[in-house]
């Protein structure tokens, strides 16, 4: 056709994904609107101007109405196809499609679907929420943080909610899945800890959350019930000095494992930090390691990412021997190059070290993590302040003084002895001094 005003029969098939019987009627629809109107009309062709503002277009309702209508029967499979037509953020119109359904009425269900999603309408399933919310959220936090809080959604909390409306989920049920969740066991049997419990509750409560949040849903069921589980526990395990020497005697018979085991214990570095080690990352001269990176193995890729909080970027100071032992360690690594990973093991490695040299050394079975808990008990003991360990770590100072309030016990003596002296009389009133 070479007159733009006008549109074929085909043309608007081919553009709505519809068959030439129903573009005609559409076409006819449409050129009787405009009989009406008075305008000018050619059977078998449309508009185009009137058919791109009615049709492909349109209105929020006119869209809506034909979006419903959009499921047609495919004569060569005998299933229906869905089409689903709708503009996305940036104001483009967009098309997709689904086909291979049974009847009518699933084609319809899945369209539905989409505008429900579209419109950001809580009529939808939990599970089409989820995909809007895995895709608002998803590109905001870290891989490896994604790839666990969607580890628990796919199978502690989709098999119980996805087939829910997410307007018809109520406390009771809520209350009936932590129950459920209460009372499953591993494949070893073993009921799911407590702080496990807590995690996939939250998680549950998170997603909740972003729906009254930003799509509109008056009130989330799960903060009604109340949690399941419970935080972290304040008690940690960790080795003495003399406990970690015996251990890493043990550890010299495999260079890779003593000197990964060393740089953890004295450093207080975190797992993911140590394995994402260069030898960029040291300055012997200063005999300094810099972190500013994690390491994680997801879905058989490495993947190096930011650490974990922004407090976790710093500069650690090491000691003399083991700036040292680093360097002897990197002369031992044939052609490594400045950005080579210096550990290039797995986290799975480390955790069979550590099983082994805790058996050989007779010393008691403790977790990779808590080597840093050792470090920074060490550094309690020599009298270092809560401040200075902070920065030493990674963490904040306010962290420090809760977790490990347990282990400043001569400190507490000695504010303790100090007011009993000033009640005394033994030294000079505070306040005078002030």
């Amino acid at each position: 056709m070479t007159n733009n005003t006008f549109m074929r029969v085909d043309e608007v098939a081919e553009i709505l994904g519809i068959s030439k019987s129903y573009a005609y009627k559409i076409v006819k629809k449409l050129n009787d609107e405009l009989k009406e109107k008075g305008f000018l009309t050619i059977s078998g062709r449309v508009n185009k101007k009137y058919f791109m503002e009615r049709v492909y277009y349109g209105t929020s309702q006119d869209i809506e109405r034909r979006d419903k209508m959009a499921a047609y029967k495919e004569a060569k499979t005998n299933t229906w196809r869905s089409v689903y037509r709708y503009t996305d953020w940036k104001g483009e119109r967009k098309q997709t499609q689904k086909r291979g359904f049974a009847t009518k009425k699933e084609a319809l269900a899945w369209e539905r679907e989409q505008l429900s999603k579209l419109k950001g309408d809580l009529d939808m399933t939990f599970e089409s929420f989820v995909k809007t919310y895995s895709e608002d959220m998803q590109s905001r936090i870290k891989e490896n943080t994604w790839h666990t809080k969607e580890h628990i959604i796919r199978t502690k909390i989709l098999p119980y909610f996805g087939n829910r409306k997410m307007s018809d989920i109520q406390p009771k049920d809520i209350m009936a899945w932590q129950n459920k969740m209460i009372n499953t066991t591993d494949t070893n049997g073993k009921a799911y800890s407590p702080v496990y419990l807590k995690t996939v509750h939250n998680q549950l409560s998170a997603i909740f959350n972003h729906a009254v949040k930003f799509y509109g849903l008056s009130a989330n069921p799960v903060s009604k019930v109340g949690n399941m589980g419970k935080a972290k526990s304040k008690e940690m395990q960790f080795w003495t000095q003399e406990e970690y020497k015996k251990f890493s005697y043990e550890m010299m018979d495999k260079p890779v494992s003593y000197y990964a085991f060393e740089m953890l214990y004295w450093c207080g570095i975190r797992e993911g930090e140590l394995l994402a080690l260069t030898p960029s990352d040291f300055d012997f001269e200063r005999q300094t390691v810099s972190i500013t990176k994690s390491y994680q193995r997801i879905n058989k890729r490495d993947i190096i990412t930011e650490p974990k909080t922004p407090k976790s970027v710093r500069v650690i100071k090491m000691p003399d021997f083991l700036s040292e032992e680093i360097q002897d360690y990197i002369s031992q690594l044939y052609g490594i190059k400045p950005t080579n990973r210096l550990f290039e093991v797995t986290k799975h490695y480390l955790k069979h070290e550590m099983d082994r040299g805790s058996k050989s050394a007779g010393v008691k079975r403790i977790r990779i993590h808590d080597l840093r808990h050792s470090h920074i008990s060490l550094l309690i003991e020599m009298g270092f302040s809560a401040v200075a360990i902070a920065d030493r770590v990674g963490h904040e100072s306010i962290d420090i003084t809760y977790r490990y309030a347990h282990l400043f016990p001569s400190t507490q003596n000695e504010m303790a002895n100090r007011l009993s002296s000033i009640r005394n009389g033994g030294e000079d009133n505070v306040s005078k001094n002030t």
